[in-house]
């Protein structure tokens, strides 16, 4: 049975006809929470004032329309004509506020967007604030459709749908089509973790169509050998493989939140080593709760809230470490290692115990350490791996051939489930993962691979694109480029401030903007980039768009550590000459002392060249590329050391930004 998306629909003539109790009842009844006096109150004015505004419109009416990616609803959309109004009402105001203003857009953005009946579709957000002065109106659309957003205490509301219905002559939207029309959304890692932590299913916020059809399938293959695994009593380890983007982590986040409670046996934990991650999702979950309690008249502490984001989202080395304190197994029967080709091999690991831990006779990798921790259960244990493609950015990061030398020589018992593709090149670094005799211990999966990147949901090319752009393949990537332009603009351009007027300019209502760069790109901190000045994730991916903090005020920069994971909207890429092109091929180097030197050693090439590949595919709609001109009189960054990586990237038919 399909899901109801609105609390009350009709016909705007029926609606202005009905008795306002009954209505009133409609939405009470679809409310899935406590009603409160406010809300009661504002559901009132609302419908008493349409119905007076809307007396002889022609259309239809819908009251809290649900926008499941972003946990919250549309106070009323109206259909009329070839228009689609959505309204956020703010009862009492006597003022327009920003963050409303930013919120309506955000609505018409995700309708635009992610709703296919509205995808061609003129779109009119409209701030109804009841107590504030009425505004003049003047419709202005943007390209795709959408009109800057409208203000009105109401009283003008009639007159602002009669002329734009009369002005718009296309084809009538018809209610019944636009109401069964697919929602397919696209939300960001962050959206998607407080979704699902609110128990909305991964079906209502992720994409239906072909190009991301298997994740529901990946996770009931997933939950079927879990589900096997315990009425067996075996011990079971999964490979999920996906191309950067694919929902990897979305599918992650959903077998975790899908077994939260903890005292059902099969209660998981999503484990990260990526530490701005785990803030990030940590920290959005805990405000999102306190924000959504407090809207219901329930409060909760930010520490106790805190608290419990913990207990679903870990980081893998705090699980590590009180593994190494105690023998017991540990309660957790299902646990999710994010990025796990980035566990770190036996010489790391040695390392790392030996000089930060103080413990000499350490003698395990951290894959064979992780599953010998699930091992100490008696009856069963279920281990599934994220595993991405061209990842690793750091050094001892062992990618999953050491996953499988623990399997093959501590772990004869342990079932292996993994796709066809764990032994691509791009997953497997050109080295076979296992040898014949664990290949005989390997069930394959098809549903176990996700191949298309679903985080650029105005292209699902752009991984491929990034990919042969760093390899060298220009008339792939040049193929690529022109048929994802129109709608994913990637620009480049020699000059940082028309890089970050361009930002500012493509991005609307929320949608979040900022500066990344590779943590080696030493010399452009004459441009006032600094990569070695810290971010804090929180406050760069979270806080608002007034907070200097924040990636909106475009000061602070991200490198491939702090953003891995994670993503924005809109990004600007700073280039260094730490990759360069020499005008035939991609020459890496590293900054020491007073200059930049050749790096010679093979993994660290491969470092350096896999965090551009993180970088380049971290905006959702598009990204600008500021390659510096360089300067003839500082022998750190002549232009020479720039411009063959402009003209490759021109070359390829990336425009310039005028």
């Amino acid at each position: 049975m399909k899901t109801r998306r609105y609390f009350y629909s009709e016909t705007i003539s029926a609606f202005c006809e009905q008795d306002q109790n009954f209505i009133l009842g409609e939405l009470a009844s679809r409310n899935s929470f406590s009603l409160e006096e406010m809300q009661r109150n504002a559901w009132q004015t609302q419908i008493i004032k349409l119905k007076e505004w809307l007396h002889g419109i022609e259309g239809h009416i819908l009251f809290e329309y649900t926008i499941p990616r972003m946990g919250k609803r549309i106070d009323c959309v109206i259909i009329s004509g070839a228009v689609i109004f959505a309204l956020e009402f703010k009862v009492g105001a006597t003022k327009y506020g920003a963050h409303a203003l930013t919120q309506v857009m955000d609505y018409a953005l995700d309708l635009k967007n992610f709703h296919l009946a509205s995808h061609q579709a003129h779109i009119i957000p409209i701030l109804v604030s009841t107590e504030a002065i009425d505004k003049p109106f003047q419709v202005e659309f943007y390209a795709d459709k959408i009109a800057k957003p409208l203000l009105t205490n109401g009283q003008s509301l009639k007159n602002i749908i009669l002329e734009c219905t009369s002005k718009i002559q296309e084809p009538d939207i018809t209610a019944e089509f636009w109401i069964n029309s697919p929602y397919s959304p696209t939300p960001t890692i962050i959206e998607a973790a407080q979704a699902l932590y609110q128990n909305h299913s991964v079906e209502e916020i992720s994409r239906s169509d072909a190009g991301a059809f298997n994740l529901s399938k990946t996770a009931t293959s997933i939950a079927e050998v879990i589900r096997y695994s315990k009425e067996n009593g075996i011990k079971s380890i999964c490979f999920l493989t996906g191309v950067p983007g694919a929902g990897k982590t979305l599918a992650g986040l959903n077998l975790a939140c899908s077994s939260r409670d903890v005292l059902n046996s099969e209660h998981a934990v999503f484990l990260s080593g990526n530490g701005p991650l785990v803030k990030v999702l940590q920290e959005a979950l805990a405000r999102n709760e306190v924000e959504m309690l407090e809207k219901k008249g329930t409060k909760i502490s930010k520490a106790e809230s805190l608290r419990k984001a913990r207990l679903f989202i870990q980081n893998i080395h705090l699980f590590r470490d009180e593994g190494i304190k105690s023998k017991e197994q540990p309660k957790e029967h299902v646990v999710i290692f994010d990025e796990a080709q980035r566990a770190w091999d036996l010489k790391q690991t040695k390392n790392f115990m030996q000089t930060k831990k103080g413990i000499s006779s350490f003698n395990q990798s951290e894959p064979e350490f992780l599953i010998s921790l699930m091992d100490r259960h008696q009856d069963w244990a279920t281990i599934i791996c994220l595993i991405g493609g061209g990842q690793e950015i750091n050094k001892g990061e062992a990618g999953i051939q050491e996953w499988f030398k623990a399997l093959e020589q501590s772990f004869p018992h342990w079932s292996i489930y993994a796709s066809s593709k764990i032994v691509d090149q791009e997953y497997a670094q050109a080295q076979n993962p296992f040898s014949e005799t664990i290949k005989n211990r390997v069930n394959l999966v098809d549903e176990l691979h996700l191949d298309t990147c679903i985080r650029s949901f105005r292209s699902e090319k752009v991984a491929t694109f990034v990919a042969a752009t760093l390899n060298g393949e220009v008339d792939t990537a040049k193929r690529l480029y022109h048929e994802f332009e129109q709608n994913y603009p990637i620009v480049i351009t020699r000059c940082l401030q028309k890089a970050k007027k361009w930002l500012r300019q493509k991005a609307r209502g929320s949608e979040r903007y900022g500066l990344i760069a590779s943590s080696s790109a030493i010399r452009l901190k004459p441009y006032g980039i600094n990569v070695k000045q810290k971010v804090d994730p929180t406050h760069w991916f979270l806080n608002h768009s007034e907070d200097i903090r924040s990636s909106y005020y475009l000061e602070d920069v991200a490198t491939e550590f702090d953003i891995q994971g994670l993503e924005l909207d809109w990004t600007c890429l700073s280039w260094d000459a730490d990759l360069r092109h020499d005008g035939s091929k991609w020459v890496p180097k590293d900054f020491r002392g007073t200059s930049w030197q050749n790096i010679k050693d093979i993994n660290a090439q491969t470092y350096l060249k896999n965090s551009y590949r993180v970088l380049l595919t971290r905006a959702r709609q598009g990204m600008v590329i500021f390659i510096p001109p360089g300067d003839q009189e500082d022998q750190t960054r002549p232009p020479s050391f720039y411009d063959h990586t402009y003209n490759y990237l021109a070359s390829i038919g990336i425009q310039e930004l005028n």
